[in-house]
């Protein structure tokens, strides 16, 4: 559920975390998910298909996106830019940014954008997750961007074992060795809160990391 306090702003729970006031309702859980859904695919993969126009860095003007969506799904005709504002300050993963009367993805893009995302404070270890099939390739070629324009590290490795367990129960987590990977010319942008994008990553930086011992062992 997605709900506004007057003092702390949006929130997704039945009351505010901070002053435990009901708030007042925005939308339900099945609109709040279906919403997401729609503002990431025009963000991320198809904004012609509701016919927007997407600045070369991202942007897609708010106004347009309301307008649009009530267009083509008239459910939503209550819909206005105060709740996708909503949507992205509340994400938790940080996929959105919005300024002033627009808005972007934040990465997970199959269309081609230039990012001018923050290049600075990027923590010395990434993580990047992927089969025990995969493993053997990748730390021998590097790697590269397969459905994505842009090769997505994570923060920690929890971040990258929770990220990899959508496509397999255990994920082999590899490390990455950024800050020698930055100071050997490679960028790397924060793109939210655990996210960060880069071109490719040569083999020399990676490594497998090893497998956490499990809880109560000596």
């Amino acid at each position: 559920m997605l709900k506004e306090c007057a003092q702390h702003g949006y929130f997704r729970a039945e009351q505010c975390p901070v002053c435990a006031q009901p708030g007042r309702f925005l939308m339900n859980d099945r609109e709040l998910d279906h919403l997401g859904r729609i503002l990431t695919g025009i963000l991320r993969h198809f904004p012609d298909r509701y016919q927007l126009t997407m600045e070369p860095q991202g942007w897609v003007a708010l106004p347009q996106i309301v307008r649009a969506i009530a267009q083509r799904h008239p459910a939503y005709h209550w819909l206005r830019v105060q709740h996708l504002v909503a949507i992205a300050e509340t994400d938790a993963k940080g996929r959105y940014e919005v300024r002033e009367d627009k808005i972007r993805a934040t990465y997970g893009h199959t269309l081609e954008v230039d990012l001018d995302l923050p290049t600075e404070n990027i923590p010395e270890r990434l993580y990047y997750p992927v089969t025990e099939e995969e493993a053997a390739i990748v730390l021998e070629v590097g790697l590269r961007p397969s459905d994505r324009k842009k090769v997505h590290l994570s923060k920690t490795a929890e971040d990258a074992r929770a990220a990899g367990s959508v496509r397999t129960p255990e994920p082999i987590i590899l490390e990455i060795d950024a800050e020698r990977a930055r100071d050997g010319g490679l960028v790397i942008k924060q793109a939210g809160k655990t996210v960060y994008l880069v071109d490719q990553v040569p083999a020399e930086f990676l490594k497998r990391l090893a497998p956490s011992p499990p809880p109560g062992s000596a």
